[in-house]
């Protein structure tokens, strides 16, 4: 019973998050996020669902694509929409190697967009 509580926040948590997601075209979002949101929307649907996180991460609002399966990459852009590192996914699970601390170090995660099609 020790883990209900902990379950519940869990779920609080991740129930604020998903409670204000963007649409495709959200004002709140850079244009090229809402470009990314409609090419996702574009493709077969992924396992697991496509998402974008935004974060803050050494002082700058970063946004993170996670990977869709296995071997492949994660994306981690900044601001401006440039390519900053792949934080995870590989054949090693680490990434490229280009940002090892942003799991340690990304602060004040909200999920702006989840894919919400079913397979």
């Amino acid at each position: 019973m020790k883990l209900l509580p902990f379950v519940a926040a869990v779920a609080l948590l991740f129930s604020g998050a998903c409670s204000d997601l963007g649409s495709p075209s959200d004002s709140r979002n850079p244009d090229w996020v809402n470009d990314l949101i409609k090419q996702f929307e574009n493709a077969p649907v992924g396992n697991p669902p496509q998402s974008i996180w935004k974060y803050d991460y050494k002082g700058e609002t970063v946004y993170y694509v996670p990977p869709q399966c296995c071997d492949q990459y994660s994306t981690l852009y900044d601001a401006q929409g440039k390519v900053i590192c792949a934080p995870d996914g590989g054949f090693t699970g680490t990434g490229d190697g280009r940002c090892p601390d942003f799991f340690q170090e990304r602060q004040n995660g909200v999920l702006i967009w989840r894919d919400s099609r079913t397979r």
